[in-house]
């Protein structure tokens, strides 16, 4: 009998391309755009800003997608205990989960940093100059590193939650049958 999963599949998915996309046009668009404030003092404070704005969307993207990834879970228990490549895949899932949550709080601390210090000469959003004060120009190089981390990790989940819907192919869950 087929059950479908629509609402959890959607809190999943959706949550997840959120978390993604996001982590990457921030990346790319709004930290790049603040590389090109015209007053060095406001390029952190830009990007700080437009983050923070963020911030609270981001936590409800996340939380969308754990909710559904722990309702497939639960949905899909019998199969994950017979279909050794879904309990596979569903592992390494969750625990790229684990370090996609990881970085992302990594980089909201250090974003914190950052939007603490204020207006603070700076090359661009993650870019410290050198009259950047030390700590701050800290907290920015390691959020220049950690701010591909999230979009790289969450767009392999994404990967993995495709070859999870070729695991539930009717030819993937019968054994072939001899003729």
């Amino acid at each position: 009998m087929s059950t479908r999963n629509t609402v959890i599949r959607s809190l999943h998915d959706v949550g997840l391309a959120a978390w993604c996309g996001v982590a990457l046009m921030g990346a790319i668009g709004l930290n790049g755009a603040a590389n090109g404030v015209d007053d060095p003092t406001d390029r952190a404070k830009v990007a700080s800003a437009g983050w923070a704005r963020w911030a609270p969307v981001n936590a409800a993207a996340i939380g969308a997608h754990l909710i559904g990834g722990v309702g497939l879970i639960l949905v899909n228990r019998n199969r994950l205990g017979v279909q050794s490549g879904a309990r596979t895949n569903t592992i390494v899932k969750t625990a790229l989960t684990g370090v996609a949550l990881a970085s992302t709080v990594f980089s909201g601390v250090k974003g914190a940093a950052v939007a603490k210090a204020g207006k603070v000469p700076a090359e661009g959003g993650t870019i410290p100059s050198d009259l950047t004060p030390p700590d701050t120009a800290s907290a920015m190089q390691q959020l220049r590193v950690a701010q591909w981390v999230t979009p790289l990790v969450t767009a392999v989940l994404i990967v993995l939650g495709a070859q999870q819907g070729e695991q539930q192919r009717p030819s993937q869950l019968l054994p072939e049958l001899d003729t």
